[in-house]
């Protein structure tokens, strides 16, 4: 079983940065997909980045929406899936989501692809 936890999000005008970071623990394995949802109320869950981390390489997939502004890295001191958001816009509210899947990304945007999940932690920006 893995564990998810988020960390991170907050309040921020238009044009301010958020950082969030997300920890799994469980059991290893050689591939991993983690990846940040979003959602806002009546709307479905939108995949906003995500990484692949494989025995020799890791990649990264993010939303056209947000490529360019967001960065999906790994810290590996900490063991956390950050994500880096920059140049945040008053859209960019919602309840984000880390969520983790053994296996690759091939799918990332679909939510249910991904069988681990977090509480959530809200992102509000202000105009």
């Amino acid at each position: 079983q893995v564990q998810v936890v988020e960390s991170g999000g907050g309040s921020v005008q238009t044009g301010g940065s958020l950082r969030l970071s997300c920890a799994a623990s469980g059991p290893n394995h050689d591939r991993t997909c983690m990846a940040w949802f979003r959602q806002v109320p009546g709307k479905e869950r939108e995949g906003v980045a995500a990484v692949f981390r494989g025995n020799l390489h890791s990649t990264s997939y993010y939303a056209t929406s947000v490529e360019g502004r967001f960065t999906i890295s790994e810290d590996n001191s900490k063991n956390t899936i950050d994500l880096q958001m920059n140049s945040l816009k008053p859209e960019d509210t919602a309840m984000y989501y880390c969520a983790a899947a053994h296996g690759g990304c091939m799918r990332w945007t679909r939510p249910s692809e991904f069988p681990y999940w977090g509480q959530g932690t809200q992102v509000t920006v202000s105009s």
